[in-house]
């Protein structure tokens, strides 16, 4: 019972082979359909239903019979070339995979087309028995046909997938088959011995764990959940797909469970997802999510519909981690698809957030224990033109509490998602897998960071420009200053120059379009984002007070595209304004290397060859002669100023300030002095917003508990967080000057920029 077949494509048994055909039927019009088929098909099989408790006996007689399991399949009617269930479906309370007995008599006789008997691939009874031998841990009969069982409901279940299409893959008796099995029941045993309890105890625990994970799918519950969230986000977005890495997708999957790993913006990721996969007909993912999302109604549909709700900690319980472990292994053995999110939450600030490593152990984990021979990692992008929800998680950054999920937070969202706001872009990076990427980073010491970060870098890679966040990222890059739509034209187009250069996927064309600039800022206006003054002798537009966390969202989006650029401007800048080295390029090079260190927990980096190669290619898209110019400081001062654009203070600017902010008040403090995080960070926040007021920082979007908690993460990584002796407040001085030196050249970049806009703007 391994392989899926149906039954119009079953291979021919040979007569002298005796056959028990297992048949699931609830209904006598069930029980009347599989008699008629097996009369017809295998006239002298033995017919024994689910359950009979002589299935045992019949396969202990000695002749050795195939076991042929087999099920009634109910398909909804045809509707547009389709069989799903519809609105009108539930609404009357009907199930259209599995219709109400009284009814199914007449659906079978005025509709044959809708029921149909479904064969799973048999096995002899022999084979059976040696497969509970090898898998099972629970003696006796008993446990034998229940096994039998288990594996007739799998095997039919596979085979009704070529009948009822791959997206209604799901798993039967997930439960049952994990602590049924020996090894589990090993695992079992050693644990009660290392907790100091009974087994039996231990048992009951992790089975009411699993119970709590295990996702219990059926075809209605997928088509239910479908139709209930479509209003989260159908009505919101167009959603433009990648379909050809799609189809590279789906070839291979057909070796390999694959792990969608999307970036977490909305709410609605996991919505769009699956409806992008539901409609190519991919079978239907095992959504890992957060506890908090299981109120009613997504809670009891959603678990009936692939979503697995996790506990957001696990601390010490032993018992849980099991759980989960076991489950994890239980998918990729059985090849399941799984998604999750290694951001562990939604982005605040628009750009990917630090990865979390735990699901992705449970993976690695896995394929140690050899439940599979691999799986591929696939990166995902999901961008969108505007969201409803960016202004609550910019009111976060400045210090609001996160509001609770629950039904009134659903409703609300539903209403905000009620009108069209754009586009929505799945874009599906390079897919990799996991068991060759962790050959590659083997005997580093850091396998899973490096496993992570390949995918973070795989999802920069493929995420395209959106019109919002490129006009955002223009319009932030000056400070509280309005332009005609003439000026904004002209301030874009070099951006959408480099756009262009580097082949990044994006709305190019239609951003050089008159009508097309002007749409995106009308959106930007309606959305609150940009504000728009026609007062005087035409209409002017600039980031809308009190917004700018939101543009900045918007824009942060890009910033990956742009940060090597940046990086080599400031490198260029250092080289234009010293005196001459003996090696300029080695001299650029550790410069390069120093900023990206500052950065290393904002932005995901490329290994340094490949950083040291990206740079090259930087610099080549500067000047070409580079090389016979980087020893002199005056050439490399003109290379700047033939540069039609500066990005790094668009793309650096924020960062350093609210670094600034944070080894300020490290500097300041006393060595000996502890660090509360939480108390540190509203401090800054307070801080912060002096600064801005005094005119110290560049814009509000740097005043970010965010920004300043990845400050104080790059700060602990230098070892100057935790209290320490006097020689401590050195090293925050040390660090802090670091960050002002290359904050000025930023600004230093700022102010050539302003030039150059002068210019631009025919000033």
């Amino acid at each position: 019972m391994e392989t899926a077949t149906t039954a119009r494509d079953l291979p021919p048994i040979a007569e002298e082979v005796p056959v028990v055909v297992l048949a699931d039927a609830r209904t006598t019009t069930e029980q009347a359909l599989i008699g008629g088929w097996a009369h017809t098909h295998h006239p002298n099989a033995t017919l024994l239903y689910s359950g009979d408790p002589g299935l045992v006996a019949r396969l202990k007689q000695g002749d050795d019979p195939l076991v042929l399991p087999v099920r009634v399949t109910w398909l909804p009617r045809e509707r547009d070339g389709g069989r799903q269930a519809r609105a009108a479906d539930l609404l009357a309370l009907t199930n259209p995979h599995r219709p109400w007995a009284p009814l199914q008599a007449r659906i079978a006789k005025r509709e044959p087309d809708r029921a149909g008997v479904t064969a799973g691939e048999g096995a002899r009874a022999s084979e059976l028995r040696e497969r509970f031998r090898k898998v099972s841990g629970a003696p006796g009969d008993d446990a034998f046909g229940a096994f039998v069982q288990r594996e007739a409901t799998v095997a039919v279940e596979r085979s009704e997938r070529a009948v009822i299409g791959d997206r209604y893959k799901v798993p039967r008796l997930v439960a049952e088959q994990i602590t049924a099995s020996a090894p589990f029941r090993e695992e079992v045993a050693r644990l009660a011995e290392r907790l100091g309890r009974p087994p039996a105890d231990v048992m009951d625990d992790t089975t009411v764990c699993l119970r709590e994970l295990v996702a219990v799918q059926s075809r209605l519950a997928i088509d239910t959940f479908r139709l209930v969230m479509s209003p989260l986000h159908s009505r919101a977005w167009d959603v433009e797909v990648d379909v050809e890495s799609l189809e590279r997708l789906r070839e291979l999957n057909r070796r390999h469970a694959l792990i969608f790993l999307p970036s977490h913006r909305s709410y609605s990721d996991p919505l769009v997802l699956a409806g992008v996969l539901d409609e190519h007909d991919f079978p239907r993912n095992h959504l890992l999510a957060g506890g908090n999302m299981s109120f009613w109604p997504i809670g009891p549909l959603g678990k009936r519909a692939g979503l697995v709700f996790i506990r957001r900690t696990f601390g010490d319980d032993a018992i849980y981690k099991l759980a989960v472990r076991e489950y994890f292994g239980y998918l990729v053995a059985k090849r399941f698809n799984i998604e999750w999110y290694l951001e562990g939450g939604r982005t605040r600030t628009g750009k990917l957030r630090p990865p979390r490593f735990g699901l992705l152990r449970y993976l690695v984990r896995a394929l140690e224990d050899e439940r599979a021979e691999d799986v591929i990692l696939v990166p995902v992008s999901i961008v969108y033109d505007q969201l409803a929800e960016v202004g609550a998680m910019a009111e976060e950054q400045v210090g609001a509490k996160k509001g609770s999920e629950g039904l009134r937070w659903l409703a609300d969202y539903m209403r905000a998602q009620r009108h069209n706001v754009g586009a929505a872009q799945v874009r599906f990076g390079d897919a990799f897998s996991l068991r060759g990427a962790l050959d590659e980073a083997a005997g580093d010491g850091v396998q899973l960071e490096k496993v992570a970060f390949r995918v973070l870098d795989g999802i920069n890679r493929a995420t395209p420009i959106t019109s919002t966040s490129l006009v955002t990222f223009a319009l932030l890059g000056t400070r509280d200053r309005a332009f005609t739509l003439e000026q904004v034209a002209r301030v874009v187009a070099p951006l959408l120059d480099l756009v262009e250069e580097r082949e990044i996927p994006g709305p190019v064309d239609g951003l050089r379009q008159e009508h097309g600039l002007r749409r995106t800022l009308d959106r930007l206006v309606a959305a609150d984002v940009v504000q728009s003054y026609d007062g005087g002798l035409e209409p002017v537009w600039s980031i809308a007070p009190g917004r700018h966390h939101v543009a900045a969202f918007y824009r942060n989006g890009v910033l990956h595209h742009f940060v090597n650029r940046a990086i080599v401007e400031l490198a260029l800048l250092r080289l234009a304004q010293g005196e001459p080295v003996e090696d300029p390029v080695e001299a650029a090079w550790e410069d390069a290397l120093a900023i990206r260190d500052l950065l290393k927990f904002e932005f995901f980096f490329a290994d340094k060859a490949t950083f040291r190669q990206e740079l090259r290619l930087e610099l080549d898209r500067f000047a070409a002669d580079w090389r016979d110019r980087v020893a002199s400081p005056e050439e490399m001062a003109r290379v700047l100023e033939a540069t039609p654009t500066f990005v790094a203070h668009r793309t650096l600017r924020a960062f350093l300030d609210a670094q600034v902010v944070v080894a300020g008040q490290l500097a300041a403090r006393d060595p000996r002095q502890g660090v509360d995080r939480s108390a540190f960070l509203a401090e800054c926040l307070g801080v912060g917003r002096q600064m801005l007021l005094q005119g110290r920082l560049h814009g509000p979007e740097s005043v970010s508990q965010e920004l300043y908690a990845a400050a104080l993460q790059l700060a602990g990584n230098r070892d100057l967080v935790d209290a320490g002796r006097e020689e401590l407040r050195e090293g925050r001085r040390r660090f802090l000057a670091e960050i002002e030196e290359v904050l000025g050249r930023v600004s230093h970049i700022g102010r050539l920029d302003a030039e150059r806009l002068e210019q631009v703007l025919g000033r």
